[in-house]
């Protein structure tokens, strides 16, 4: 699954060890030149993977971007037991200095998520009040377990992005 990795260890024996010259050195690094970003998703894939919840699906359409992919939570309780959520997560280039960018592809009535798409889950803000911002400390796999609890231990009606279904569920459960 992870064509990146493998491109990487590739392109790395290629290159070969770094004794040649400075000027060979700049040249071969800025036509192979791999970001911290996708060094980094090469390990955090790997692990997301090895973690994932049993609700949960990812998919990278495309095996050599790993800082796109979808995924798709399926609980097994609470309200949403039995639904098929997507949710659609791009990696910026600034990653791990700022959280990944995360809209939930599935219309859903839900007091955190909007129609439109838009997730109230403060690990996804880059500035928290609370302290439980994103970090750069933090993986894809909090990202993945964070969206996987709005569906069950992390419902939030207190401070609801969508009031009114926040509202709806207070009136009638």
């Amino acid at each position: 699954m992870l064509t990146l990795a493998s491109k990487l260890k590739r392109d790395e024996g290629v290159r070969g060890p770094r004794a040649s010259s400075p000027a060979a050195d700049a040249s071969c690094s800025s036509s192979r030149r791999v970001s911290v970003r996708d060094r980094l998703l090469v390990k955090e894939v790997a692990e997301l993977e090895a973690n994932l919840p049993c609700t949960c699906k990812v998919n990278f359409p495309d095996p050599n971007k790993l800082h796109y992919f979808q995924l798709t939570v399926t609980p097994d309780e609470g309200y949403y037991q039995g639904g098929k959520f997507q949710f659609e997560t791009e990696v910026p280039d600034a990653y791990n200095m700022v959280p990944p960018k995360v809209k939930c592809l599935t219309r859903i009535w839900h007091p955190n998520i909007t129609e439109t798409g838009e997730i109230c889950l403060s690990l996804l803000r880059e500035h928290s009040i609370d302290g439980t911002g994103w970090a750069p400390t933090r993986t894809l796999k909090d990202v993945v377990w964070g969206l996987n609890s709005l569906f069950t231990d992390l419902l939030n009606f207190d401070d609801p992005l969508n009031i009114e279904a926040a509202e709806h569920h207070l009136r009638d459960k």
